[in-house]
């Protein structure tokens, strides 16, 4: 199963860490999943051999996007993110960061969207501690999940 819960997250690191594997790790909302969204993802994946996507739960979403955020169920949000061939693992965390999974896996890259700035990365102090790295992936202009529900509410008002 590619969706995990928290406990089974240090085997499935352990097993991949003796086979020699690079980890890969990035985290987000991925509310509605979008063409941005599965380049972002493929081109993470091409950086190592597994990528683990850390998914925000219902609850991180909303503190993080506002009260009308998530559109669709974390649930149904880790199902779709686990059926993209480039995805080796989803696992749901409720922090407004993913600091605290990133000190678990220990990923030999995070990455994150081209939107962000290494420097203002909470977790960039965790991930140069143990040694890892961090890329930033370019976005896909014009492309975002904020941008689609704008949309909708536009054609329908």
């Amino acid at each position: 199963m590619k969706i995990v819960k928290r406990n089974q997250l240090n085997q499935i690191i352990l097993n991949i860490k003796a086979a020699g594997k690079t980890l890969v790790f990035t985290n987000g909302c991925f509310d509605i999943l979008h063409v941005g969204h599965v380049r972002y993802l493929t081109a993470a994946k091409e950086l190592g051999d597994c990528l683990i996507v850390g998914l925000n739960s219902d609850e991180s979403v909303r503190c993080l996007k506002g009260p009308t955020r998530p559109i669709n169920h974390e649930d149904d949000r880790a199902e779709v993110l686990a059926a993209l061939s480039c995805v080796d693992y989803v696992i749901l965390f409720g922090e407004h960061t993913a600091e605290g999974l990133i000190a678990e896996i220990k990923p030999d890259i995070y990455v994150k969207g081209g939107d962000y700035r290494i420097d203002e990365l909470p977790e960039v102090k965790i991930v140069t501690q143990y040694g890892g790295r961090i890329e930033l992936i370019p976005e896909v202009p014009g492309r975002s999940s904020s941008n689609v529900i704008k949309k909708i509410k536009e054609e329908n008002s």
